[in-house]
């Protein structure tokens, strides 16, 4: 039975669309999504997929198959037969990825709207709203754990005749304190101009957070070859970002000598670090887990070893591990990380308390401490 060309190309079209949207869909090539902008990402990347497995399978399949039904039958020395140009089908070929090539870059472009990479020059950064000033706030840091008149922009902060930052606010986002040992104190820094809007890489905010103050402020820093967190008005020094699961954070990252960039996979966002220049990336983490931070620019003979991690922490878990970092830095608190015996008792009364929880009896204490004393003495 012979079947009809036009079904048999309707056949293999629904076959090629069916096999290039599964595919774009289960190509598992992508790594887990752990924040929510990693969803607008990956939605764009299975798009691209899909198309791109279309294309693969119509160009290769026509390939092959042309070169079994127009190979050359032996004892055939004939000459192949003489084809002119079809000006209808090249237009078709040429117009057909142009469509394509457009409709990816408007997908693009709303894609990286949606996580706020465009509007560079938005006034409303440098007049009073950038998320820099909030970061310079007092208790931006642990915003969640805060009242909401803390999180409010400072009329202190601004210049009282442009509304602008003040020069003051804007030298303490690109000098984090925690590395001016390790800072080239000559490279110039270049900060936002009150006439031309934001001069500074942003990415952010998270879809449906705009217009709102992040959850939480911490500066990053980039140097040869490692990375440093800082969490504002706590403290805290850390070689590993962590950050809690369903919260917007805002990264201030700056370079100390050369080219970096802060990128993790599992997130989708990759910012750059430059020197004497404040860069900002926004996300909310939607996973728990521990995530490579990876540098993403050649900067130097060891590049390769500049890794660290994001460690996603539900909101318990992360006050916890902000107490203990504070109390860990505060020489201050030492009596509450060892045991102190400020009343000179003797060694079972001093650690009652302590092996009380471990079942430990006290004549076992007393005993061990006389056989001690005992062999000291001989």
């Amino acid at each position: 039975m012979n079947i009809p060309g036009s079904i048999t190309t309707l056949l293999i079209g629904i076959l090629l669309t069916v096999t290039s949207i599964w595919y774009g869909q289960n190509h598992g090539l992508m790594p887990v999504e752990a924040s929510e902008e990693a969803v607008l990402i990956d939605g764009l990347f299975n798009t691209m997929m899909t198309i791109g497995t279309g294309l693969f399978l119509i160009v290769q399949g026509t390939l092959i198959y042309s070169l079994f039904k127009f190979r050359r039958r032996p004892g055939d020395d004939t000459d192949g037969p003489y084809i002119e140009g079809n000006i209808p089908l090249e237009i078709l070929w040429t117009s057909i990825p142009a469509v394509i090539v457009l409709i990816i870059a408007v997908y693009s472009f709303e894609v990286y709207n949606s996580i706020g990479g465009l509007n560079p020059m938005d006034h409303s950064v440098a007049h009073g709203h950038s998320t820099q000033q909030i970061a310079n706030m007092p208790g931006a840091a642990i915003a969640a754990t805060l009242p909401e008149e803390t999180t409010a922009p400072q009329p202190e902060n601004l210049d009282n005749a442009t509304g602008d930052r003040s020069p003051a606010v804007e030298e303490a986002v690109t000098q984090d304190p925690a590395t001016a040992a390790v800072r080239d104190q000559s490279l110039p820094q270049r900060k936002d101009s009150s006439a031309m809007g934001s001069t500074a890489p942003r990415i952010g905010p998270t879809p449906g957070n705009v217009g709102k103050p992040p959850d939480y402020v911490i500066n990053a820093t980039g140097l040869q070859f490692a990375w440093l967190f800082t969490y504002p008005d706590t403290g805290i020094v850390a070689g590993e970002l962590h950050v809690p699961v369903g919260k917007e954070i805002l990264l201030n990252i700056s370079a100390n000598d050369v080219l970096h960039a802060f990128w993790v996979p599992e997130y989708r966002l990759k910012q750059d670090a430059i020197p004497g220049k404040q860069t900002e990336l926004r996300f909310t983490p939607s996973k728990v887990g521990e995530y490579p931070v990876i540098c993403a620019e050649l900067c130097g003979a060891y590049h390769g070893v500049m890794k660290t991690k994001v460690i996603a922490q539900t909101q318990d878990d992360f006050d916890a591990w902000l107490k203990e970092q504070q109390v860990a830095s505060n020489p201050n608190d030492l009596k509450q990380t060892v045991a102190v015996n400020p009343a000179n008792q003797a060694p079972d009364e001093f650690l009652a308390p302590f092996i009380q929880d471990l079942g430990i009896d006290r004549a076992i204490v007393q005993q061990l401490h006389s056989q001690h004393a005992h062999s000291s003495a001989s």
